[in-house]
């Protein structure tokens, strides 16, 4: 709606703060046992939170957003195939929706690049 139009660039840098702050509060569980999660100690969720947590970072500053949401989302994508997709063929039914979501959240981001008001912006040469 052309309404909107104007608003376009802080929609999308909320959406991203959004995605990439709610991504990295599921990294803080793994790595620290924080907000009511537990560390672990496997090296493949280990790698999960570090994923998460420093790219959920990344993505939420606009910092380098493109690569942090591509690595985020094979991320998610092999967290699907990996825990949810043995429950069951769709992932309503086998608690998989939340890894779908954030999988295309972060393919979009990774399309989008940071957007224009984003830590990056602080760091590109003026032309």
């Amino acid at each position: 709606m052309k309404v909107f139009a104007p608003y376009r660039d802080h929609a999308y840098a909320i959406f991203r703060f959004m995605s990439g702050a709610l991504f990295a509060c599921h990294g803080a569980q793994k790595l620290f046992g924080a907000l009511g999660g537990h560390k672990v100690s496997d090296p493949f969720m280990l790698t999960a939170g570090i994923i998460e947590f420093v790219g959920g970072i990344m993505i939420a500053l606009g910092f380098f957003a493109a690569p942090a949401a591509f690595l985020a989302c094979g991320e998610m994508a092999v967290a699907y195939f990996k825990a949810h997709a043995p429950g069951g063929f769709w992932p309503i039914e086998n608690k998989g929706e939340l890894a779908v979501l954030y999988c295309f959240v972060f393919l979009y981001i990774a399309a989008h690049d940071s957007g224009r008001i984003a830590l990056d912006r602080a760091f590109r040469r003026k032309s």
